[in-house]
């Protein structure tokens, strides 16, 4: 009989460590990207954590008539998934309000899961609009390169196209921290100051 009581016990210790071993994961902030500019129009953020790149989030604008045409990319490294990603996009009007209109053209979709969620929201204490991803699912494991969106500047725009990029990483690497990425990246548009 000791020894069924002491099994379940040595049992349940090693539940209840293994759980509290997998909570005590840390999460890193990585909000001082350097910036790497191909043009005005076509920048990237890169994320490094102790001298090694863990990701970069891309932007490129396309003028196309009265509309802005912006396709992003995300990389990260391969012992990491993507659990949510936020995009404040905004082109400040000189009042501060925001500028334009955002529209979604090519949502996120995987290999053979549904596809994500997938939020469009206009905050009303800060300029501009969100699209907010989460539920990746199979798409979490890969580098993303579909978000797009078409924004339409209003008369008051300022020029200066501004993505703010919010990212959440988890590890899957053994005592890996997960990572917090906080960006922004301004794309010049003049023809539309």
């Amino acid at each position: 009989m000791r020894r069924r009581a002491y099994l379940g016990t040595l049992g349940a210790a090693t539940v209840c460590g293994a759980v509290g071993f997998g909570l005590v994961s840390a999460e890193e902030t990585l909000s001082t990207p350097s910036v790497d500019a191909d043009g005005p129009r076509r920048k990237a953020l890169v994320f490094e954590s102790d001298g090694t790149e863990v990701a970069s989030f891309g932007a490129q604008g396309t003028v196309r008539g009265d509309r802005i045409d912006v396709e992003t990319e995300l990389w990260h490294r391969s012992d990491t998934l993507v659990e949510r990603i936020e995009l404040r996009v905004a082109m400040p009007a000189e009042d501060g309000g925001t500028a334009t209109d955002v529209a979604v053209t090519s949502p996120l979709q995987g290999d053979s899961s549904p596809p994500p969620a997938l939020t469009l929201s206009v905050p009303r204490d800060d300029p501009g609009t969100v699209l907010e991803v989460t539920d990746l699912d199979d798409l979490a494991d890969e580098t993303i390169s579909t978000i797009g969106f078409v924004v339409t500047p209003r008369s008051e725009a300022s020029g200066t196209l501004t993505v703010e990029t919010r990212v959440a990483l988890e590890s899957t690497a053994v005592l890996a921290s997960d990572y917090a990425l906080h960006g922004s990246l301004d794309l010049s548009f003049p023809s539309f100051a």
